[in-house]
């Protein structure tokens, strides 16, 4: 076991299961959510600090703080959803598996904050969920989603799935591109280590999805950017 990983067991691991506890009581109060996001946010840039994970964003100008999107980006690591939370500064929730709802304290956290857990599949559960999905955008929050629906092995974009982008025509909302550069470094895919080094953000511009005559044509668009500002840094897109 390396620093990083001792740290993240004996500091940042307690930090936020406290932080949590804490919320849970605060999501009584506040059912934006909006407490819960600036909390864990800052949790997030404290985690990044203490682990020696150094983020830089590229692109913040190109989105608007008081509007909501559908963030969607490429997955890498476990680091990806604390790197997004902390450093895209939006009202943001996350689209999460049904089972993390089930871990006591996160799950219940993450509930009461607005987070939409998910049920994968084609049943009417999984209809449901993206109906609640369309429902938190169009009341002012912003959404990420990882449209690869797991984690890459060595950093390369793997294929998309449509899901998020009929959400994002059905919700009317801009969909934010963002590439994750560098995050299969920090927290490799089966394993628990964690190491300290360097993670970019690169932002693009929002799209439009309303310019787009089906959510497929939608999907190859995002796709198509995340894709070029992962080559544009070296890490391979397939």
């Amino acid at each position: 076991m390396n620093l990083q990983t001792l740290l993240f067991f004996l500091v940042v691991l307690p930090v936020m299961f406290l932080g949590l506890l804490m919320l849970m009581v605060t999501n009584l109060f506040d059912r934006t959510g909006a407490f819960f996001n600036r909390v864990a946010a800052g949790w997030s840039r404290f985690s990044a600090r203490v682990l020696g994970i150094t983020v830089e964003v590229e692109g913040s100008e190109k989105y608007d703080r008081a509007q909501n999107y559908l963030v969607v980006s490429n997955h890498a690591g476990m680091a990806d959803i604390p790197i997004v939370l902390g450093y895209i500064r939006l009202n943001l929730r996350f689209v999460a598996k049904e089972e993390l709802g089930r871990i006591p304290v996160f799950g219940w956290a993450l509930k009461g904050a607005g987070y939409v857990l998910i049920k994968r599949g084609q049943n009417r559960e999984a209809l449901q969920s993206m109906l609640k999905t369309v429902e938190t955008l169009r009341k002012g929050a912003s959404i990420h989603i990882f449209p690869e629906g797991t984690r890459s092995k060595d950093g390369r974009l793997l294929p998309f799935k449509r899901g998020a982008f009929i959400i994002a025509g059905k919700a009317g909302v801009p969909v934010l591109p963002v590439s994750i550069i560098g995050s299969h470094r920090i927290t490799p895919k089966k394993s628990l280590k964690i190491r300290k080094g360097k993670v970019r953000l690169v932002i693009g511009d929002p799209i439009d999805p309303k310019r787009y005559g089906s959510p497929e044509e939608l999907q190859q668009a995002v796709r198509d950017v995340i894709a070029a500002n992962l080559e544009k840094s070296g890490q391979a897109a397939a």
